[in-house]
């Protein structure tokens, strides 16, 4: 049984490959794809994961709308006579795309990329003694305004050549 249990593993591990590249060569073929991947953090697995979550960036108005998509949004701080003394992120957008902003972060914190805005900004946040968990919403933050800038500048001075 545990011979039967090792192969199906490895099985899924072979699936689990050939998903990824597919997914790294398919989203190769889109014309935002060497900026994503020129981001601190983003390789050919979280880029393409990251691209599809978050699919043409032009149909957000705003970055804040891309933010909220993410869900690593704060909630309104009053509502009526409600006034919250501590708040979380909404939650309500993409967790995939979640999950991914964290995998994102974990790498600039495990890299310490001095270069990069992100890590910069992160660090700092942890050197005033933020929770993990702040700085890391932080980070997602910036890391999403600075995706959304690049993106859409990059694919309109595409269009702008056609």
């Amino acid at each position: 049984m545990i011979q039967r249990a090792a192969k199906e593993l490895s099985n899924i591990s072979l699936a689990l490959t050939a998903t990824q590249k597919e997914m790294d060569r398919l989203a190769s073929t889109l014309p935002e794809y060497s900026v994503v991947l020129n981001m601190g953090g983003v390789g050919t697995t979280l880029g393409p994961q990251i691209m599809a979550e978050i699919g043409d960036v032009r149909r957000f108005p705003k970055r804040e709308n891309l933010i909220a998509f993410a869900g690593v949004d704060a909630p309104p701080y009053q509502s009526g006579k409600f006034e919250a003394k501590s708040r979380h992120i909404s939650k309500r957008g993409s967790s995939e795309l979640r999950k991914s902003m964290f995998q994102v972060m974990g790498c600039l914190c495990q890299r310490k990329m001095d270069s990069d805005p992100v890590y910069r900004f992160v660090a700092r946040k942890k050197a005033e003694g933020k929770p993990y968990y702040v700085y890391m919403v932080a980070g997602c933050n910036k890391f999403l305004r600075i995706y959304y800038a690049r993106v859409k500048a990059y694919l309109n001075s595409l269009e702008l050549q056609a």
